[in-house]
């Protein structure tokens, strides 16, 4: 028996001004701890509530039959109950999930469940206790527990409780407790296994299942389900809640500082930081008490929220939205939502759901369609330093241009100004685009400064998908900007000129060698081209500006410096290497009219 949710219960909730509204989808749900999916093609959303119960929504209504139900097994209230839930990937196939609760002595347990042969209900009577951790106090269980990209379980751990840390569990590594755990459960299931590539399985007087350390209570962590990131809420004591931030390609380890520091400061008076990894963001005790982590939006319904890591506060319920601006982090207020927020979720389609245990109601979260950027985002397409230069290629780091992964290429010159239905407007004027991609869950339109824009101190920047268009942003515009184009950010993209192959450490330069490589923000050239056309090859639109280049600070001979023939808005420069060029990585410096572009990388023999 099930029963349907009123059409009219849909509520819409927005504040004037701001970037996100809520749509409420289900209500009923008594002290939601967590909201999962199955990853199983059902669409259904699992509610965990702190009392022992889980629910399931399929289809707009809740299932009235429990999913699970362990009561009996669960101490609940204040800080305590069931906690958390997660599937491992290929649920569908395996049958099997994991709960984190904690017991009737207020310990946390960790344990595996099947299901039985209704595909809506678990077989409670197949639990198989896999970590009891025991808890000294009431509070600061953590209780998260999810599957990493790697196919290892997760478990965020709080210190302890009490308050301030007084077991210094946060820095003890020979305790579970403040930790981040991670564990193998689907190698022989039923077993716990230790990855053997656990940042600390070989070290003396520390716990081998210690993925990360220095936290007081994680309530809430997820994975970028783009990228593969870690971002963990991490509740503090009595001034500073923070936001951690793990990279995919990280090893573990990370010490995130708890209690030395709450946030990015001191706790223990005279602390050191060095050697802890500090939080991406921050917030004091007058915009809230007590975090609560979400996700990275990755969904579609709201392409301009694409990116953004959306979390919250459980007492002030302000919703925040944490995104990179440059080489920082910039953290942003999305809602004053008015719930008090117990957790995010999201479904299989990468939609955010919130949950405001004040009237047990669970929320869809809906940003806009149009794309958003901001002025930082607006670079030299080869080294990435924010704004424009004329006639030069330029990125735009925006979300909301492509839903799926995508690289797409303009297929003819001269450049049309639309291309897989993005356009940016410089001015009002239609640019011409070279490239749109959404590519590891970034996304970014490559576009060419009209050449018309030289000599303007800024301009106004419109990114539009189809009929949407975004805010109009004031990006600075330079005369010269020299950038040389990267494979990874270091190594330049330098040519033989014998040949054209890649310059590599398996090809490096040779003395005396004559090379090419390519780069932006040259400035003015003599017989430029069209805004949008091809450089022309003959007569080569030269660079005016006095362009030098550097190899391990020598002086590099250039034979021509200008527009590359053939392409659009894209520069190249033709040099020798100095004979007396040491081996080895060197650093490759170009500069225009004095002013100087970033250092590269490039292998000499």
């Amino acid at each position: 028996m099930r029963f349907s949710l009123a059409a009219g219960l849909a509520l819409a909730t927005s504040l004037f001004g701001q970037e996100i509204r809520t749509v409420q989808i289900a209500s009923g749900i008594e002290a939601p701890t967590d909201i999962q999916n199955a990853g199983d093609g059902s669409g259904r959303l699992f509610f965990i509530q702190q009392n022992g119960i889980v629910r399931i929504f399929r289809n707009g209504a809740l299932v009235l039959q429990p999913f699970l139900d362990i009561r009996g097994k669960t101490s609940s209230g204040g800080e305590r109950g069931l906690l958390g839930l997660s599937f491992p990937t290929g649920f569908a196939q395996k049958q099997r999930f994991y709960v984190n609760y904690t017991d009737l002595n207020g310990d946390t347990v960790i344990a595996q469940y099947r299901m039985s042969a209704n595909p809506d209900v678990a077989d409670a009577s197949t639990e198989i206790v896999l970590l009891r951790i025991a808890q000294p106090f009431a509070n600061h269980n953590g209780g998260q527990l999810r599957f990493g990209p790697d196919g290892y379980l997760y478990i965020g751990m709080g210190d302890g409780g009490s308050g301030g840390d007084p077991r210094g569990n946060g820095q003890n590594r020979a305790t579970l407790l403040g930790k981040m755990l991670r564990i193998d459960v689907e190698g022989d299931p039923g077993q716990v296994r230790i990855p053997a590539d656990n940042p600390f399985v070989n070290t003396a007087g520390t716990r081998p299942e210690i993925w990360a350390l220095g936290l007081r209570n994680p309530w809430r962590f997820s994975f970028d389900r783009a990228t593969g990131d870690l971002w963990i809420a991490d509740v503090g004591q009595n001034t500073y809640e923070e936001i951690d931030f793990q990279p995919a390609s990280s090893p573990g380890g990370e010490n995130y500082g708890w209690n030395r520091m709450e946030g990015m400061h001191c706790f223990q008076d005279g602390c050191n930081p060095q050697g802890l990894t500090l939080p991406v963001a921050e917030y004091d005790h007058s915009q809230g008490c007590s975090v609560t982590g979400g996700f990275v939006y990755r969904g579609s319904l709201s392409p301009a929220l694409r990116g953004t890591y959306i979390y919250g506060d459980y007492c002030s319920g302000r919703i925040w939205g944490v995104e990179r601006e440059g080489i920082a982090w910039g953290n942003r207020t999305l809602l004053a939502s008015g719930f008090s927020i117990t957790t995010f979720g999201e479904d299989e389609t990468g939609e955010i759901y919130v949950a405001d245990a004040a009237n047990g109601a669970i929320h869809r979260i809906e940003g806009n369609r149009a794309p958003r950027f901001i002025a930082a985002g607006v670079v030299n397409a080869a080294s990435y330093v924010p704004g424009l230069v004329a006639g030069s290629l330029a990125t735009v780091f925006a979300a909301g241009v492509l839903d799926a992964e995508e690289i797409a290429i303009a297929d003819r010159v001269p450049l049309a100004t639309t291309l897989r239905g993005v356009s940016v407007r410089v001015n009002g004027t239609p640019a011409p685009i070279l490239a749109v991609a959404n590519s590891n869950g970034q996304e970014q339109v490559n576009f060419q400064a009209p050449f018309e824009i030289a000599g303007r101190p800024t301009v106004s920047i419109m990114v539009a998908r189809g009929t949407d268009s975004s805010t109009a942003i004031d990006v600075p515009v330079f005369d010269i900007q020299p950038g040389i184009f990267t494979i990874d950010g270091t190594q330049a993209i330098v040519l033989h000129a014998a040949g054209g192959t890649l310059v590599t450490s398996q090809k490096p330069l040779e003395r005396n060698e004559d090379a090419v490589l390519y780069a932006e923000g040259l400035g003015r050239v003599a017989g430029r081209p069209a805004t949008g056309a091809a450089a022309p090859v003959s007569p080569r639109a030269v660079a005016v500006a006095d362009v030098r280049l550097t190899l391990a600070s020598l002086g590099c001979e250039i034979s021509f410096a200008g527009l590359s023939p053939g392409l659009v808005g894209v520069y190249e420069v033709r040099f020798r290497v100095p004979a007396n060029a040491p081996s080895g990585t060197q650093n490759l410096i170009l500069t225009a009219d004095n002013v100087a572009g970033p250092a590269v990388s490039v292998p000499v023999r």
